[in-house]
């Protein structure tokens, strides 16, 4: 025992020894503020910089709880672990990591082949950082097809301004594009009869400059999809009045890429479609992948102009490349193959059906309290969307509820729709595989309780008191 005591002290004098036995909660650098404007002096042991940053990290949610975004927010545990161990490979780098590479050759194909994309036109694909990446793809590929018709004609484009027609419920990436490429952007406005894109109003923006039109699927603020097939239509007669300037169809199916094939396959809006040229999606909302990764598929050759497309040596030979961004992880490539083999078709349909089925679960009970107008009831998406109907002796607001919501650990946004309708102010909840049954009773209980109170039928501390009772 004395000679344990003995090396005990002599360890203990022995500067920087001890670090490792000494408690989390008893080392210096746990009680020292965590660094912000400046990188700290001296290194802090692992253990400690790990805790310290999970303690921090922790009161802001969970993220089961978050309804407010698309992004998934589970994985099983062996794809995380997949993913993890893939983390240090860049997936740019084609000709170092040649298998990766495939994967994402793989991945590209069979999300074509989900969208009924033809062999025969040889679809081009690539992954992206999110499906925003894949928005700009697709917008600079029908910017580049219009100054290729511009030339044809013997037109100089640099004297005229392209313009892009798209519902005003854009998601922002599309603003961007118009921003950094000047390009104009023709908004629809969104109205009560028209939630999603109002044809009519989108054919009477197009004209000899259009470099094409954008349809949703899965309008952002509601869900809703845009009628992709009518738009077709609609186009098919424009084109061919004027076969010079054609205007072809971009589908920004962030939400619904990855759902409509599985829930609603008969559904006509992707290659199907002649006037669809190009789609975008996002891997990380319903392809079931944590956040970072999106697919953008042209429809063939000519839809893709040349100009766009890099070569970079791969396995000895050539491979196309044509994303924006350059080094990332591997891991997001990697988790979205997996996801695919894992779940097959089948697997998806089961995992977006019971999700949907819990969306509309809510959708019924939230009608059913009285004080809603529900303007998407997961008709298509599972997203629930509602306004409050009109009441004079009322004293609270969405964005009241929303916070008494956010009290209990429920993250239910409240926000304005977009212009010609901002002064609509809706609430949304959107429904992701680990947003089970139980969850969503337990969501529908919390709501009731907070209306109450909002409507002082309930005190404000009903059941929170605290028990000193307890041993």
């Amino acid at each position: 025992m004395s000679e344990m005591i003995k090396a005990s002290k002599t360890l203990s004098k022995l500067d920087g020894r001890t670090q490792y036995l000494t408690p989390i909660f008893g080392s210096v650098a746990s009680d020292s503020a965590m660094p912000s404007a400046h990188i700290n002096e001296f290194p802090v042991e692992p253990r400690v910089a790990d805790e310290m940053i999970r303690e921090y990290l922790s009161i802001e949610g969970n993220a089961t709880q978050n309804s407010a975004t698309f992004c998934q927010t589970y994985m099983e545990p062996t794809a995380a672990k997949l993913m993890a161990d893939n983390l240090e490979k860049n997936a740019i780098d084609k000709d170092e990591y040649p298998m990766t590479a495939d994967l994402e050759n793989r991945c590209v194909s069979m999300i074509g082949d989900l969208w009924h994309a033809d062999s025969a036109e040889q679809p081009m694909g690539t992954s992206t950082v999110g499906s925003s990446e894949a928005c700009m793809l697709g917008g600079l590929g029908m910017l580049f097809r219009w100054k290729e018709q511009c030339a044809a004609r013997g037109i100089d484009y640099h004297t005229r301004r392209p313009n892009l027609v798209i519902s005003s419920g854009y998601q922002v990436c599309w603003e961007k594009f118009c921003r950094y490429w000047d390009v104009e952007m023709r908004t629809v406005p969104l109205d009560r009869e028209h939630l999603s894109l109002n044809i009519d109003a989108a054919m009477s923006l197009i004209d000899e400059d259009t470099i094409g039109v954008v349809a949703i699927l899965g309008i952002t603020y509601t869900g809703r999809y845009d009628d992709v097939a009518a738009l077709d239509a609609r186009l098919a007669e424009y084109n061919d009045a004027h076969p010079q300037a054609m205007v072809r169809i971009h589908v920004d199916a962030a939400s619904g890429g990855m759902f409509a094939p599985f829930i609603d396959p008969d559904l006509a809006w992707d290659f199907r479609l002649p006037n669809v040229w190009s789609i975008s999606a996002s891997g990380h909302k319903y392809g079931l992948v944590y956040p970072g990764v999106g697919w953008v598929v042209w429809r063939g050759k000519r839809a893709l102009p040349e100009k766009l497309i890099f070569w970079v040596s791969y396995l000895g030979g050539k491979e196309a490349t044509m994303a924006i961004n350059f080094s990332r992880s591997a891991s997001q490539i990697v988790g979205q193959y997996y996801m695919l083999m894992r779940n097959g078709r089948e697997g998806y349909r089961e995992i977006h059906q019971r999700t949907l089925d819990v969306a509309r679960y809510l959708a019924q009970e939230i009608g059913a309290m009285g004080e809603f107008e529900l303007l998407e009831a997961a008709s298509e998406l599972p997203i629930v969307c509602w306004t409050l109907h009109a009441c004079e002796g009322r004293s609270w607001t969405l964005y009241d509820l929303a916070d008494r919501l956010r009290m209990q650990g429920w993250l239910v946004p409240a926000y304005p729709m977009p212009a010609n309708l901002e002064n609509l102010d809706v609430q949304r909840l959107v429904i992701r595989q680990d947003f089970s049954m139980p969850l969503a009773i337990a969501l529908a209980k919390d709501m009731r309780k907070q209306i109450d109170i909002l409507n002082g039928s309930a005190p404000a501390d009903a059941g929170k008191g605290f028990d000193h009772s307890g041993r």
